[in-house]
Protein backbone atom coordinates (compact mmCIF):
# COMPACT_ATOMS: atom_id res chain seq x y z
CA UNK A 1 0.00 0.00 0.00
CA UNK A 2 1.48 3.36 -1.02
CA UNK A 3 0.42 6.87 0.88
CA UNK A 4 0.68 10.36 0.49
CA UNK A 5 1.67 12.53 3.53
CA UNK A 6 -0.26 15.91 3.92
CA UNK A 7 1.78 18.73 4.78
CA UNK A 8 1.14 17.85 8.80
CA UNK A 9 1.93 15.01 9.16
CA UNK A 10 5.58 15.81 6.96
CA UNK A 11 5.65 18.73 9.99
CA UNK A 12 5.21 16.24 12.79
CA UNK A 13 7.88 13.64 11.44
CA UNK A 14 10.19 16.56 11.70
CA UNK A 15 9.95 16.68 15.27
CA UNK A 16 11.89 15.43 18.29
CA UNK A 17 9.51 14.26 20.21
CA UNK A 18 6.77 12.67 17.94
CA UNK A 19 3.11 12.07 18.83
CA UNK A 20 2.74 8.35 20.02
CA UNK A 21 0.53 7.55 18.13
CA UNK A 22 1.85 9.18 14.93
CA UNK A 23 5.03 7.17 15.66
CA UNK A 24 3.22 4.03 16.00
CA UNK A 25 1.51 4.41 12.78
CA UNK A 26 4.93 5.14 11.32
CA UNK A 27 6.63 2.15 13.13
CA UNK A 28 4.37 -0.05 10.75
CA UNK A 29 5.01 1.15 7.39
CA UNK A 30 7.95 1.11 4.95
CA UNK A 31 9.45 4.15 3.90
CA UNK A 32 9.64 3.59 0.02
CA UNK A 33 5.77 3.67 0.33
CA UNK A 34 5.84 6.96 1.65
CA UNK A 35 4.91 9.73 -1.18
CA UNK A 36 4.56 13.80 -1.38
CA UNK A 37 2.73 15.98 -3.71
CA UNK A 38 4.65 18.65 -4.97
CA UNK A 39 1.98 21.13 -3.53
CA UNK A 40 3.79 19.97 -0.16
CA UNK A 41 6.98 21.67 -0.73
CA UNK A 42 5.57 24.33 -1.60
CA UNK A 43 3.52 24.80 1.56
CA UNK A 44 6.25 24.39 3.30
CA UNK A 45 8.37 27.25 1.39
CA UNK A 46 5.71 29.31 1.82
CA UNK A 47 6.41 28.76 5.67
CA UNK A 48 9.64 29.19 5.85
CA UNK A 49 9.63 32.28 3.75
CA UNK A 50 7.41 33.72 6.31
CA UNK A 51 9.70 32.73 9.17
CA UNK A 52 12.96 34.13 7.37
CA UNK A 53 11.10 37.63 8.12
CA UNK A 54 10.94 37.48 11.50
CA UNK A 55 13.91 34.86 12.40
CA UNK A 56 16.09 34.76 9.48
CA UNK A 57 18.49 32.34 11.26
CA UNK A 58 16.35 29.88 11.92
CA UNK A 59 14.49 30.14 8.37
CA UNK A 60 18.22 28.65 7.32
CA UNK A 61 18.06 25.74 9.25
CA UNK A 62 14.77 24.96 7.41
CA UNK A 63 16.27 25.56 3.94
CA UNK A 64 18.85 23.00 4.53
CA UNK A 65 15.68 20.50 6.57
CA UNK A 66 13.95 21.55 3.22
CA UNK A 67 16.23 20.60 0.82
CA UNK A 68 17.59 17.27 3.24
CA UNK A 69 13.44 16.21 2.66
CA UNK A 70 13.94 16.79 -1.21
CA UNK A 71 17.00 14.33 -1.39
CA UNK A 72 15.18 11.61 0.46
CA UNK A 73 12.12 12.13 -1.03
CA UNK A 74 13.69 12.86 -4.67
CA UNK A 75 12.22 9.35 -6.54
CA UNK A 76 8.48 9.79 -4.45
CA UNK A 77 7.81 13.65 -5.02
CA UNK A 78 4.37 13.91 -7.06
CA UNK A 79 4.14 16.07 -10.06
CA UNK A 80 0.83 18.13 -10.58
CA UNK A 81 -0.30 15.96 -14.07
CA UNK A 82 -2.98 16.25 -16.40
CA UNK A 83 -5.03 13.83 -14.82
CA UNK A 84 -4.23 15.02 -11.59
CA UNK A 85 -5.77 18.76 -12.51
CA UNK A 86 -8.85 17.47 -13.98
CA UNK A 87 -9.00 15.13 -10.94
CA UNK A 88 -8.91 18.46 -8.77
CA UNK A 89 -11.73 19.80 -11.07
CA UNK A 90 -13.87 16.79 -10.05
CA UNK A 91 -13.35 18.03 -6.90
CA UNK A 92 -13.62 21.30 -6.61
CA UNK A 93 -17.05 20.84 -8.71
CA UNK A 94 -18.59 18.64 -5.70
CA UNK A 95 -17.62 21.47 -3.30
CA UNK A 96 -14.91 24.27 -3.30
CA UNK A 97 -12.08 23.85 -1.57
CA UNK A 98 -8.83 25.19 -1.02
CA UNK A 99 -6.75 25.21 -3.90
CA UNK A 100 -3.06 22.93 -2.40
CA UNK A 101 -5.58 20.68 -0.23
CA UNK A 102 -7.40 20.10 -3.21
CA UNK A 103 -4.68 19.42 -5.75
CA UNK A 104 -3.30 16.81 -2.55
CA UNK A 105 -6.31 15.06 -2.84
CA UNK A 106 -6.31 14.93 -6.74
CA UNK A 107 -3.62 13.32 -6.71
CA UNK A 108 -4.01 10.96 -3.82
CA UNK A 109 -7.49 9.30 -6.03
CA UNK A 110 -5.64 9.40 -9.07
CA UNK A 111 -2.80 6.95 -7.95
CA UNK A 112 -5.42 5.16 -5.53
CA UNK A 113 -3.24 6.31 -2.62
CA UNK A 114 -3.98 6.55 0.67
CA UNK A 115 -4.09 10.35 1.65
CA UNK A 116 -2.67 10.53 5.64
CA UNK A 117 -3.45 13.76 7.18
CA UNK A 118 -4.37 15.08 10.55
CA UNK A 119 -7.36 17.34 8.61
CA UNK A 120 -9.36 14.37 7.85
CA UNK A 121 -12.50 16.75 8.03
CA UNK A 122 -10.72 19.43 5.30
CA UNK A 123 -11.04 16.22 2.82
CA UNK A 124 -14.86 14.97 4.19
CA UNK A 125 -16.59 14.04 1.16
CA UNK A 126 -14.17 13.80 -1.47
CA UNK A 127 -14.50 10.03 -2.03
CA UNK A 128 -10.53 10.03 -1.05
CA UNK A 129 -9.05 7.11 1.42
CA UNK A 130 -8.08 8.88 4.20
CA UNK A 131 -5.86 7.40 7.37
CA UNK A 132 -5.15 10.03 10.48
CA UNK A 133 -2.44 8.37 12.28
CA UNK A 134 -3.02 10.97 15.11
CA UNK A 135 -6.15 9.06 16.73
CA UNK A 136 -5.38 5.69 17.79
CA UNK A 137 -7.54 3.71 15.56
CA UNK A 138 -5.70 4.43 12.52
Amino acid sequence: MSYILDTNIVSEMTKRVRDDNVQAWLDTITGHSLYLSVMVFGEIRKGVELLRRRDPAQAVGFDGWLDRLQREFRTRILPITTAVAEEWGRLHAMRPLPIVDGLIAATARTHGWTLVTRNVKDFAGLDVKMINPFEKSF
